[in-house]
């Protein structure tokens, strides 16, 4: 094994490869000169970036994918789809004495909920009590610094948080079926739910600005051992967010304001994880703080506002049938907890 990374243009192993923020991060990677190879099930051969070599496996399949990779070494690999301590545990056993670096994707929602302070650096605490993928995240995290401690894995920790694209709009709550039904309720005027007060500051990071600081951070020696966030330094309200995709459809917004306690109530009785999304996530006031991405990558410089983004998922998804899935259940679960809200209203103010 080696704690020597290399600089771009060396090989790269993304297991994944084809999500939203790998994706744009496979793109930028080949942009840079860097050789890539996706491992994944092949489920979605249309978004593989041209350039790249693809192996088809699945990565829960350990013995499968050591048999492929034998004999291969990678000055870079990164797990996108790994989410629980075993899956870096197997990770460790693949890659042990074959990569340079090893980058595990956490979570921006892994930082202390709810915050003691803003804005959030790399060194605010880790806990979050409402939401098991940030605990899972938390732990997966604590595993691999154990290993780098004890005798140097090199791993680099990458916590982002909202990334989005134009297929991938930002919303606070969505069903099942997708982020088109909260686009389609602000279409059709129908009253949008929005969390708390409307005030609570959320950021949400492009990710072609995100690939600019992942890729920086690929065979950077610097990054080795540590973890550092990668968003925007943006931040805006949820009814600034909702009011620029309003505008952005020529139709007026109309937001309803609920405690986010209320609806994490209702979502489980319907068998959503609101609390998750928003007691561990959305409803929190993010800021970060990007002095540390700065100084790892130094051109890193988001260039897409947030707001400038919200008006690109507008544009694509109306111009993007194909993408504009309906989600009745989400929109007959808006419509009851609005009722229940008005009726609770109607009840105290009949006395």
């Amino acid at each position: 094994m080696t704690n020597n990374a290399i600089s771009a243009g060396g090989r790269a192993l993304f297991i994944g490869g084809t999500g939203v923020i790998s994706t744009a991060v496979c793109r930028r990677a080949l942009e840079c000169g860097w050789q890539v190879t996706l491992l994944n099930r092949g489920s979605r051969p249309g978004q593989t970036p041209a350039g790249a070599r693809c192996i088809t496996a699945d990565i829960h399949d350990e013995a499968a994918v050591a048999s492929l990779l034998a004999g291969e070494r990678f000055d870079v690999a990164v797990d996108f789809i790994a989410f629980t301590e075993a899956d870096v545990q197997r990770d460790m056993r693949l890659f042990d004495g074959r990569v340079g670096q090893y980058i595990f994707i956490s979570s921006a929602s892994a930082y202390q909920k709810p915050l003691a302070a803003l804005p959030i650096t790399e060194s605010t605490p880790l806990a979050n009590p409402y939401w098991q993928y940030s605990r899972d995240k938390i732990a997966c995290e604590d595993t691999l610094l154990a290993r780098y401690r004890k005798d140097g894995f090199p791993v680099t920790i990458v916590r982002p948080t909202n990334t989005y694209c134009a297929a991938r709009p930002i919303v606070a709550l969505h069903g099942a079926q997708g982020r088109w039904q909260p686009l389609a309720r602000i279409l059709a005027e129908k009253p949008s739910i929005l969390p708390g007060d409307g005030t609570a500051l959320w950021t949400a990071t492009h990710a072609d600005d995100f690939a600019v600081g992942f890729v920086g951070l690929m065979g950077n020696p610097h990054a080795l051992g540590g973890a550092v966030h990668i968003t925007t330094d943006e931040a805006m309200t949820w009814d600034q967010i909702y009011t620029v995709m309003a505008d952005a459809m020529d139709r007026p917004l109309h937001a309803v304001h609920i405690s986010s306690e209320f609806l994490a109530e209702c979502g489980r009785a319907a068998g959503y994880d609101f609390e998750g999304m928003l007691l561990g996530d959305k409803a929190a006031n993010v800021r970060f703080d990007n002095t540390k991405i700065r100084r790892l990558v130094p051109e890193f410089s988001p260039k897409i506002s947030m707001a400038q983004g919200l008006r690109e998922t507008v544009r694509y998804f109306l111009s993007h049938s194909e993408e504009q899935t309906p989600d009745p259940a989400f929109d007959a679960w808006c419509d009851r907890v609005l009722a229940a809200r008005e009726a609770a209203l109607s009840a105290f103010r009949a006395g």
